[in-house]
């Protein structure tokens, strides 16, 4: 179900495009599970584990029940439990209003990272479960479900996946570079800030957390785990940490652990990557490495022979065909001259520059030109019209900032800033070397709204008389060269429109 939505480019934005996509599960599945929900002889786990081979519907069923769980209410943990609380006849309907399509029509690279999630249940399934029997279910569904913030992602923009797996994966660009080119924001905030919206199990939450708010726990313990070969001093280093001792102890860890293993042998079983969630796989089951390596082959191996998808790329298949023979050398290939983002740009520009105006209205012009202005890389956007006696800015169009915005009204006479730049055309660049000099003129609600040393501020003109001011930024980062000039070029369209729609009917 790819679209051409735009690509947001800040973590309020992504949520509000994530949190309303409905992905699409395959018609088998469906018909599979409904039979199941409407037997009853089948039992809730009997029901949960047949949902399973669907994750897109684990997702949707846990959503729902947590969505309707009070806040001081605990989230569900399990399928299991969600069914209960959900009930068989809600969980009906509800997978009667997701949609239906043939597995050939959904696209490859949604199919291809949840085949990951599953992939990452059988080892949580195979390592953890039997040790930690009492918490088998969480384990198993929040192995399942640790990557579900990604699915709606790669489904409305699978072009996404294949970029990041084509330059991470591929020619070993720096993830975190990657993700903020491609998306504007971390990758790991962006799944701590779904998997807190939709409430997920405490133990995902948890694990994403660990990523964004406190990586050097992590660190530290792969430091350790690559001692491998000295299991008494590791336990030394440990004892001597009781911090670290006590988080490596958590339950919560091995799904962390799981889709670790499962996302690095995705891309190469020999790499340092998948060796570094191996060594700390065992340092966490007390394993040595060669006894780990041979129980994640093991758990690969049954994952290949569980979900057997041809079309797709199962990470045991590079237990026997090297990585460098099979998926290197095409991952590795020249990018496709197109560029979703900047197809994206152009096409809101052709449609500015268009003649005659295409718009009916204002709001029509405003819109088009805060979707421009977006694709052309600014994350938070507002447009403010100017009343005939520059007596008052209205907020127009809104991108990136919190709903309040819409409803934002400015007295030009309050600020020195507006007044000039509602005299004339002009534009203003904060930036640290003017910040404190200039952020004093401006109003309070507008620097509320635009947290950060880097702004753009730009009014246009028509027939003479400026009607509209630009406030623009990248999430109050430095706003480099390119974007910059992209900025520039976008705001030469939008004064193009403004001038084509005056003259509309003369």
């Amino acid at each position: 179900m790819p679209t051409d939505k735009p690509i947001p480019r800040s973590l309020d934005a992504w949520l509000k495009q994530l949190d309303e996509v409905r992905l699409p599960i395959a018609a088998r599945h469906h018909e599979a599970v409904r039979r199941a929900l409407q037997d009853s002889r089948k039992s809730l786990r009997e029901i949960a584990e047949q949902m399973q081979d669907s994750p897109a519907i684990a997702l949707a069923v846990l959503r729902e029940t947590n969505r309707h769980t009070g806040s001081l209410g605990e989230p569900a943990e399990s399928l299991e439990m969600a069914l209960n609380r959900l009930g068989l006849k809600r969980a009906e309907t509800l997978l009667e209003q997701m949609p239906v399509l043939d597995e050939a029509q959904i696209s490859l690279p949604l199919r291809q990272l949840q085949l990951i999630s599953l992939h990452a249940t059988q080892q949580a399934n195979g390592l953890f479960a039997g040790r930690l029997a009492r918490l088998w279910q969480e384990i198993h569904w929040g192995s399942l479900l640790f990557l579900a913030p990604l699915w709606p992602l790669v489904a409305i923009h699978p072009q996404l996946f294949e970029a990041w797996e084509r330059r991470v994966l591929g020619r070993g660009e720096p993830p975190c570079k990657v993700e903020r080119e491609l998306l504007g924001v971390s990758l790991p905030a962006l799944c701590l800030t779904l998997a807190r919206h939709w409430r997920m199990p405490e133990w995902i939450v948890q694990g994403y957390r660990l990523l964004v708010e406190d990586r050097r726990l992590l660190v530290k313990a792969l430091h350790i785990a690559r001692d491998n070969e000295h299991p008494l001093h590791q336990q030394q280093l440990l004892d001597e940490d009781t911090n670290l001792r006590r988080w490596l102890t958590q339950p919560g860890n091995s799904i962390l652990l799981a889709n670790g293993l499962a996302l690095s042998s995705h891309h190469n079983w020999a790499c340092e990557h998948h060796l570094r969630w191996q060594r700390l796989t065992g340092l966490y089951l007390q394993v040595a490495l060669p006894e780990m390596q041979q129980l994640v082959h093991q758990q690969a191996a049954q994952s290949a022979r569980q979900y057997e998808m041809p079309d797709l790329w199962h990470p045991a298949e590079a237990l026997l065909w090297p990585w460098d023979a099979c998926r290197l050398k095409d991952l590795q290939a020249p990018a496709p001259a197109v560029n979703p983002q900047l197809d994206l740009w152009k096409q809101h520009c052709a449609k500015l520059l268009a003649q005659p105006s295409p718009f009916a209205n204002v709001l029509q012009l405003t819109d088009s030109a805060c979707q421009a202005l977006q694709a052309s890389g600014m994350q938070r956007v507002l447009i403010l019209l100017a009343d005939r006696t520059h007596s008052r800015l209205q907020a127009q169009q809104v991108a990136g900032l919190p709903d309040a915005a819409a409803q934002l009204r400015l007295d030009p006479a309050q600020s020195q800033v507006l007044r000039r730049l509602l005299a004339e055309p002009g534009q203003l660049r904060l930036n640290p070397a003017n910040l404190a000099q200039v952020s004093a003129l401006l109003p309070g609600t507008l620097k509320a709204l635009f947290d950060g040393e880097h702004l753009l501020l730009r009014s246009l003109a028509s027939n003479g008389r400026v009607v509209m001011l630009l406030v623009a930024d990248q999430g109050g980062g430095e706003i480099g060269a390119t974007p910059l000039q992209v900025f520039g070029k976008t705001v030469q369209c939008i004064e193009r429109a403004l001038a084509t729609f005056a003259r509309r009917g003369t």
